[in-house]
């Protein structure tokens, strides 16, 4: 059991580890290929861009410190500091969610009457998939990746709390 449950959380940290780097890549590939979509250019871009690579790296972080338990300790129970310092953050990604949209205004602003609809739309999605990754990281796990999880919400018809989640009610 302990072998799987390694197993699980090494899958974890390194995914969202290839999620971090494969966006970047993808980022270079859009601003390549499709130019006239201005994704460099646009603010929105930037700050939804660094929210969603710095949401997967909080991922990588609380994934590796709990698989780098489970190897030390024998356990993965997430170390308490830890825990504080995931809370800290959350404000802080709270705060940059609630102001992306208004950055989208000020592209909108700068670039009227010939806006980049492309990469504003792009921008958008970005911030959409930003927000889901917060929410799954901190309130409800989204991601369902295996025949129990996906056992276990057909049959209790709910979504589970995050992990993350889990481990701030040890911390009120």
């Amino acid at each position: 059991m302990r072998t799987l449950i390694k197993n699980r959380l090494s899958y974890l940290y390194k995914g969202e580890l290839f999620g971090i780097i494969t966006f970047i890549f993808l980022s270079l590939l859009f601003n390549r290929v499709f130019p006239e979509l201005r994704i460099y250019s646009l603010y929105s871009f930037w700050v939804s861009f660094i929210l969603l690579e710095f949401l997967l790296l909080q991922g990588t972080v609380y994934w590796y410190v709990k698989w780098k338990r489970l190897i030390i300790e024998r356990n993965s129970i997430t170390p308490i500091q830890i825990v504080k310092l995931f809370n800290r953050i959350r404000k802080l990604n709270i705060i940059w969610i609630f102001v992306t949209p208004l950055v989208f205004v000020i592209d909108i602003f700068k670039w009227y009457p010939i806006l980049p609809r492309g990469g504003l739309t792009l921008s958008g999605f970005i911030y959409i998939f930003a927000c889901l990754e917060y929410v799954n990281y901190f309130h409800f796990q989204l991601s369902y990746d295996n025949f129990s999880d996906i056992r276990n919400l057909i049959k209790s018809k709910k979504l589970k709390k995050s992990s993350l989640n889990k481990d701030f009610r040890r911390i009120k």
